[in-house]
């Protein structure tokens, strides 16, 4: 055997027998036969040039060259299983699927972290569906009622926004020569919003869209006045590309919760990832059944 080529798996084979100090116990952990893992220790024997054994009745015991040269072999050895361990995470990627309408509040989050934290990959999946759980993905963003088994994070709270250099409505009243843009194919958040303040008015111009990212977006472009989710807009307000005209906002009740894989099927650094997301919540994580996928 070359001087230059290290014999890891006999390494290996020997830093378990020393471990034991007995050629059974160390076969049945290395899932060998006892002869293999005596002929391992005796290639590396022979590549050493030195016995680390010796053999007697009540089983094995290391010679003095064995001992002296056992806690370096160790320290080397996890050395190495370190490094690897620290490749391999810094290879995984966090699978993250999120309604489309949470993309405003989700991904200035996500580009924050990567940049504190370049080793750790989401890759994110987007949907229509807003009630679909986790499937095949470590982690799932859903859009409804509050979830047992999900970490809150944040409550749905509607608001009128428009751009900036559109004449602002002075009363809710003004609405009404406005064009109204819905992030549904009804107008029931806006109902909702002029519900709780005690306006009724007539909503003679609307536009429709399949999501609240969509009807956001047009609102940015100036076509009329949306109903957004005050949460997935906050960037676009402090950016000044859109304006609350009015300070009332509605609670609908719905939540977006985040849904996690348990801890024995977690990748690496998806606690991370969760306790990330959810940083400014002040509520209680619980851990997802095995069966909730």
């Amino acid at each position: 055997m070359s001087r230059l080529s290290l014999p890891l798996n006999a390494i290996h084979a020997f830093l378990v027998t020393a471990r034991h100090l007995n050629l059974t116990h160390a076969a049945r952990e290395l899932c060998l036969t006892q002869g293999a893992v005596s002929r391992k220790i005796a290639a590396l024997e022979q590549w050493l040039g030195v016995t680390l054994f010796d053999r007697h009745a009540r089983g094995l015991r290391l010679t003095p060259q064995g001992a002296a040269l056992l806690p370096e072999l160790q320290q080397g050895f996890e050395l190495m299983l370190k490094a690897s361990e620290k490749v391999r995470r810094s290879q995984v990627s966090i699978r993250l699927k999120a309604p489309t309408c949470a993309m405003r509040w989700l991904v200035p989050r996500l580009m924050a972290l990567e940049q504190q934290r370049p080793e750790l990959h989401v890759a994110l999946t987007t949907t229509l569906d807003h009630a679909t759980q986790l499937e095949n993905f470590d982690a799932a963003i859903v859009y409804g009622k509050p979830h047992p088994e999900g970490v809150c994070l944040f409550c749905e709270s509607l608001t009128p926004v428009m751009a900036a250099n559109q004449p602002c409505p002075d009363s809710p009243a003004a609405l009404t020569a406005m064009t109204f843009l819905h992030p549904t194919a009804d107008t029931r958040d806006w109902q909702c919003w002029l519900k709780a303040q005690q306006v009724t008015l007539s909503m003679k111009r609307n536009q429709h869209f399949a999501t609240m990212d969509l009807a956001i977006s047009a609102a940015i472009q100036g076509f009329g006045v949306a109903i957004a989710d005050s949460n997935l807009v906050e960037s676009d307000i402090a950016s000044g590309r859109l304006i609350k005209p009015f300070a009332g906002e509605v609670k609908t009740g719905a939540v977006y919760s985040l849904l996690q894989r348990p801890a024995q099927d977690a990748p690496p650094f998806l606690a991370e990832l969760v306790a990330w997301l959810s940083r400014d919540q002040k509520v209680t994580q619980s851990p997802l059944s095995a069966g909730l996928a």
